[in-house]
């Protein structure tokens, strides 16, 4: 279509060279080469267009306008200000699209310089500029720019709100919002959509109820938002209500709409609603089975998943296929889910990106490697699922090599990549490398990114640069509950304890992490009835601990041989109903032996069920406090209910019996390790033996021990 257009235009333009200029027909011939230099501009055929622009017998400002957006529009701004530079006869909207062009590609400087040599400028001229600020994340010149304006439309206060949102600062946002004489639905999509980015669900819902008390009717867009905001609430009556105005409002059939009242279903845990709602769905694209498939893979219900998997009536497309891959990767099935990759024909960027982090996870790192390196085409998602992999496997050396591969490559690093690099100075301790990165993440304007800014946090921490982590604490515009507990860890890892409950204290809201890491301190300090109260502050604020809470409190308390607060931490267990909690137990056993408690051995009969660790730690807690005959007696009971002792139970019961100097009993058992469960082990643990047959007199025996 748009050949054989430029065949007729450039005929057209031809034909007026050679004709007289005043012809009738040149209007309509000028109008016509116009719009094909646009058509061209949308397919990004530059040549093509000015070309034709060229052999124009007579141009307008409207010509070159529209030459001057094909150049802006396909990012070629030196053209665009050469041939800014050639015409004479500029008005106001060829100096805004050159402005518009600089904005949109981040040249602040030079569109601040066009804005300023402006003979006259009106309300798109502003607002460009003030949206180019906004874009590259210079709030505060925005919002200076945006006050001096002489007159504001509705783009104008969209463009400050949106800003604001973007990076999280919801109050300055609202405010503004407030102010607003007049607003559109692009401005009820920002704020209801700027609340839910900051999980400020019950604002987000309030601001949608003010909408339709206005009068404004949701469009497609801001249903799905008002949805977002109601799968925050986990509120499933008012999923009823918008789905009772959907039908009014004949989004039901919607698949897009309906799709995202399939995926509130399924936040809010209502598996089977969402499964019955899936089934009277009158369309369902792939997005929709995607979504229903990914469902049953996060609630665990594997087969299920397969099941839809495999009946889905549409052709199973690359996202599909994707997602399982995905889940059997994270099941472990790394076999399985390069099954289904190398079913995929052409494979998108996606999917090679899923294969490459199945891999990782599943500490395959030179087959993720190998997969990475054969890639047709990489993004930075790519680069980072890399990066990761090396950071989740500990090879976090090997991880830096590789973020600095792509700064070399040129590409921008995602938030994900930044976040894993960081995360892998942490671990090395390469403080200069982090801060040549934080200098990366301000470069490309991350820096104010929630993820990065805690990665910074963490990673400063990590390093003990407490300076630092305060700076990037104070210059973060949005400041979530990992950021605050980032803090605390920080003042933490420099032993700055009453920093650290100052921190806590200060927090606007607290999470499990929160607690558990200022309760963790101050038993670790010796302060066990401070962590006592706080722990005790924490249930009442009505934060129910988790079983990894209880499991590291109790750790704690069994490494300094805080008794009293163990059994005042057992007495809450036992109320808040954890003791069907195999590892909950485990622990009490654990720290009930470390103090010195036989009480360990009451926890132990009165579990239900018990595994393998709970056997081993009452081995090693016999061991820990010479009850040779009592490890002796557990350890057969262990063989009868036919568990297979390991080498730490081996250790446990040797262990016992040496410090209770049951001599041969500990050598009979330290011989049936080997012979009878084939258990080698290796020199440094062997020295407990050579203790026990010493000390027995048994000399030659522990000179014949490797």
């Amino acid at each position: 279509m748009i050949c054989r257009r430029y065949l007729h235009f450039r005929a057209l333009s031809t034909h007026s060279i050679r004709s007289d200029q005043q012809s009738p027909n040149q209007p309509r011939r000028l109008l016509q080469c116009n719009k094909c230099i646009q058509q061209f501009a949308k397919v990004g055929k530059v040549k093509e267009a000015r070309h034709l622009f060229d052999t124009m017998s007579v141009r307008d400002s409207v010509s070159y306008n529209t030459m001057l957006s094909c150049y802006v529009q396909n990012n070629q701004l030196r053209e665009a200000k050469s041939l800014f530079d050639s015409f004479q006869d500029k008005n106001i909207r060829t100096w805004t699209i050159l402005l518009s062009g600089y904005a949109k590609y981040g040249l602040m400087n030079e569109a601040r310089e066009v804005f300023d040599s402006m003979p006259e400028r009106n309300v798109v001229s502003w607002n460009a500029l003030v949206g180019g600020y906004v874009r590259n994340g210079e709030l505060r010149l925005a919002r200076e720019l945006f006050n001096k304006m002489p007159e504001r439309n509705v783009s104008s206060w969209n463009s400050m709100i949106t800003g604001y949102c973007r990076y999280g600062m919801v109050r300055e946002a609202r405010e503004m919002f407030d102010r607003m004489n007049e607003r559109n639905s692009v401005s009820w999509m920002i704020m209801v959509s700027g609340y839910v980015d900051v999980r400020e669900y019950a604002e987000s819902w309030g601001v949608f109820l003010r909408m339709l008390k206005s009068g404004v009717l949701p469009d497609q867009a801001i249903f799905v938002v008002g949805l977002s905001a109601i799968m925050g609430l986990n509120d499933l009556d008012l999923v009823g209500s918008l789905r009772t105005m959907a039908i009014k409002l004949g989004y039901e059939e919607d698949v897009v709409v309906g799709t995202a009242f399939l995926n509130a279903y399924m936040r809010n845990g209502s598996l089977d609603d969402a499964y019955n709602f899936f089934g009277g769905m009158p369309d369902r694209n792939e997005y929709s089975w995607t979504s229903m498939i990914a469902a049953f893979i996060q609630c665990g219900r594997m087969d299920d998943a397969i099941a839809l998997y495999e009946s889905a009536d549409c052709e199973k497309g690359v996202a599909t296929k994707t997602t399982m891959l995905t889940a059997h990767a994270q099941k472990g099935n790394i076999f399985e889910a390069r099954r289904i990759f190398d079913e995929i024909r052409c494979p998108n960027v996606a999917a090679w990106n899923a294969m490459v982090a199945g891999y990782a996870q599943n500490g395959m790192l030179e087959e993720a490697n190998a997969l990475f390196m054969r890639m047709p085409v990489r993004n930075a998602a790519s680069w980072a699922a890399m990066i990761s992999g090396f950071v989740q496997n500990g090879k976090s050396k090997e991880a830096l090599e590789l973020f600095a591969e792509l700064h070399r490559a040129g590409s921008v690093p995602t938030h994900s990549g930044f976040t894993s690099a960081l995360s892998a100075c942490a671990n090395t301790g390469d403080v200069e490398m982090g801060k040549q990165i934080h200098s990366l993440t301000i470069k490309t304007k991350c820096q104010y990114n929630p993820y990065v800014g805690n990665g910074l946090l963490f990673m400063y921490a990590k390093c003990k640069n407490l300076e630092d982590v305060s700076q990037a604490f104070v210059t973060m515009q949005v400041r979530d509950i990992v950021s605050w507990n980032s803090l605390m860890a920080g003042f933490l890892e420099n032993d700055l304890l009453e920093d650290a409950l100052n921190t806590f204290r200060m927090m606007p809201k607290r999470d499990e992490v929160s607690w558990m890491t200022i309760i963790s301190a101050y038993v670790q300090a010796g302060q066990c009835q401070k962590a006592l109260t706080l722990f005790l502050e924490m249930l009442s604020a009505g934060m129910k601990p988790r079983d990894s809470t209880l499991t590291s409190l109790l750790s704690a308390c069994g490494s300094l041989r805080a008794t009293k607060l163990g059994k005042q931490v057992n007495t809450l267990i036992f109320k808040h109903g954890f003791y069907s909690y195999l590892c909950v137990c485990n622990a009490l056993i654990t720290m009930y032996f470390k103090c010195g408690s036989e009480d360990g051995f009451c926890v132990f009969e009165d579990m239900p069920i018990r595994d393998i660790v709970s056997w081993n730690a009452v081995l090693t807690g016999c061991a820990q406090n010479g009850l040779g005959k009592e490890a002796i007696n557990v350890f057969e009971q262990m063989k009868a209910a036919q568990f297979i002792p390991d080498e730490i139970s081996f250790l446990g019961v040797v262990g016992a019996c040496g410090n209770a100097g049951l001599v041969d009993k500990g050598w009979a058992y330290f011989n049936s390790m080997s012979q009878d469960y084939g258990i080698v082990l290796p020199v440094n643990q062997l020295t407990f033996m050579v203790d026990l047959l010493g000390r027995a007199g048994q000399h030659s025996e522990a000179q014949a021990i490797p």
